[in-house]
């Protein structure tokens, strides 16, 4: 047996999947925040949530207007999320100052970011307050992905897309594939 130490009760399950989320109030500039407390819920129908604490500028905009865009990250976009997640909308248009474009989203009127490999748009079906976060949880009502990330076949390239994770205040890229869903009883031929 190995020993182990003891830490008090926390969010220790990672790494996680960081994401830069946008919303936008009719008349108002659109924003952007990270988030790493995120993920899906249920996949028929298609949910996800997103908690995010009361003070941040993207909460009330997102509680108002019931929409937000959940935008994968890249390598590409880890500085831009990094800075999404410490500077606050309240103070500067991260689109503009990060040169980010606003892609008109298909089902919804917040913009998703051009940017991103895949924007996944959303509509807010309840929040739960839990402490110091609240959880949006929401419908999801359309996928738009990147036409460059998509294989021959038609499935979408993981590592084409470069997607990055979030572990205890870092920033990692994924590493090679090490099997596929049910590889481990798969007949061998």
């Amino acid at each position: 047996m190995t020993e182990r130490d003891v830490w008090k009760p926390g969010n220790m399950l990672y790494p996680l999947p960081a994401v830069m989320v946008s919303s936008k109030r009719e008349g108002d500039k659109a924003n952007i925040f990270t988030a790493s407390w995120s993920g899906t819920i249920c996949s028929d129908p298609a949910m996800v949530y997103v908690s995010i604490r009361p003070e941040r500028y993207s909460y009330d905009i997102i509680k108002e207007t019931g929409e937000f865009v959940i935008n994968l990250v890249s390598e590409e976009l880890v500085r831009a999320a990094d800075y999404c997640g410490v500077r606050s909308g309240r103070d500067v248009d991260k689109f503009k100052e990060l040169y980010l474009h606003e892609l008109e989203s298909e089902k919804i009127s917040a913009p998703g970011i051009a940017e991103s490999p895949v924007c996944i748009e959303c509509k807010v079906k309840d929040i739960i307050e839990l402490g110091s976060h609240d959880m949006f949880i929401a419908n999801v009502v359309a996928v738009t992905v990147d036409k460059k990330y998509m294989d021959e076949k038609g499935k979408f390239d993981l590592a084409k897309a470069a997607l990055i994770a979030y572990s205890h205040g870092e920033y990692f890229s994924f590493g090679e594939k090490l099997g596929s869903f049910g590889y481990s009883v798969r007949k061998k031929q």
